[in-house]
């Protein structure tokens, strides 16, 4: 999946790009790319980059440069970098909009949204996807069943391959019920040592007035099994299933953060624990870093009541909005419900979300595993500071309950 460098990122001139370059991509993409515009109901989006101003309207079978913004539907003002950020796909248009780079009315944020699979398939000539264009076949060459989870005794040829097609994996069983004890025990005991603002946990307000850490970084240093778990061989083994060379990249200090513990609490109404539909490169760097490996390694149990994870089946495989699902898509949504012990995989840029809890809270911990890489990574910085800065900014929705206490 991954078809940039960090050494092809250059300085950007917006007039030069503009004059240069955009024209031969849209002769080259411009009816791929109008194809999912229409398909997405893309309205002409106008660009202001301090004072170099141009609109993408998708007329005449392709999408046509217009000079100024004055047939816009939405025109977005941008800085050079930000610019420069966006055609290199090093952030994305919901990085700008959480970073309040770009501030727009809701309506006119979504019209945004809406272009960035366009945008890529005019910059990348990546189709944007249509329904129809992704399957699914075992290695058998028989239909792949979307629901099978695996365990230890699975042959890796066979996880791989379910890996590569479907974008995710359930593997059950996969660490003993007592060590999942020992880690939820060493959150309870860590968590008193963090606080709200200390760079190195997220929080959220509860129903009940409570202020609750749910998400506890650099967790290796608070708990021993954590550590020696991110580099037992049966961890490992998860990232040799796709056979590209990922890797932890972890060096073995408590200074870096390897491995994250999440603690789900019921009625959360302020702050972010659980995060709604999103690919975990939705705020960029997707064709410098995907598909980086995801672990989720389920502490307790996750059900449909108890913040189990859901998945987009291939959508690691799909140009699509890269922050909700558009009512278009056609791949299936498939709920992973684990017990103590499991654990999950998804792509990086597999479409996934996480169910808030209503029944009973849900501890589990995150880790992961990505491509090759050295020396710079591009923008990291800007990315990270709007990730971590997020559950102060956005809030989830909160869960609406009958007289019950069901989910309605």
């Amino acid at each position: 999946m991954r078809y940039r460098s960090d050494a092809d990122v250059f300085d950007l001139d917006p007039a030069v790009w503009l004059a240069d370059d955009l024209p031969g991509l849209l002769d080259a993409h411009g009816g791929m790319a109008h194809e999912g515009a229409v398909m997405l109901g893309c309205r002409p989006l106008g660009f202001d980059v301090e004072g170099e101003a141009f609109t993408l309207a998708p007329v005449d079978e392709t999408i046509r440069l217009q000079p100024g913004t004055s047939g816009a539907a939405v025109t977005v003002d941008l800085d050079r970098q930000s610019f420069s950020d966006l055609v290199q796909d090093i952030q994305t248009p919901q990085a700008l909009a959480t970073a309040k780079v770009v501030d727009l009315p809701v309506a006119d944020h979504f019209r945004f949204l809406k272009w960035w699979p366009v945008l890529r398939s005019i910059i990348d000539g990546r189709p944007v996807h249509s329904p129809g264009d992704i399957g699914f076949t075992d290695i058998d060459g028989s239909p792949l069943d979307l629901t099978r989870s695996f365990d230890s005794d699975d042959d890796d040829e066979e996880i791989g391959w379910f890996l590569r097609e479907a974008g995710f994996l359930h593997l059950k069983d996969w660490w003993p019920t007592d060590l999942m004890a020992e880690l939820s025990s060493d959150m309870d005991d860590a968590v008193g040592d963090y606080m709200r603002g200390d760079g190195r946990s997220w929080w959220a307000r509860t129903d009940d007035g409570g202020d609750r850490c749910v998400r506890l970084q650099y967790f290796q240093a608070c708990s021993v099994a954590a550590g020696q778990m991110l580099v037992d061989e049966h961890h490992l083994r998860i990232a040799a299933l796709p056979g590209d060379g990922h890797a932890s990249g972890w060096e073995g200090t408590d200074g870096e953060n390897a491995i994250e513990a999440l603690i789900k609490p019921l009625g959360v109404v302020e702050g972010i624990s659980d995060l709604p539909w999103h690919k975990d490169c939705s705020l960029g760097r997707h064709s410098y870093q995907c598909c980086g490996m995801t672990v989720g390694i389920s502490v307790t149990g996750g059900g449909a009541d108890t913040g189990q994870l859901a998945v987009v089946a291939g959508s690691h495989r799909a140009n699509v909005q890269p922050n909700f699902i558009h009512p278009y898509l056609d791949l299936p949504r498939v709920p992973l419900p684990t017990g103590a012990g499991d654990v999950t995989v998804h792509l990086s840029c597999t479409l996934h979300m996480s169910r808030p809890p209503v029944t009973a809270e849900r501890r589990v911990l995150y880790t992961g595993f990505g491509l090759p890489h050295e020396g710079e990574r591009v923008g990291s910085e800007r990315i990270s500071r709007v990730r971590e800065e997020a559950y102060t900014k956005v809030s989830q929705a909160p869960v609406r309950r009958d007289r019950s206490g069901r989910r309605v």
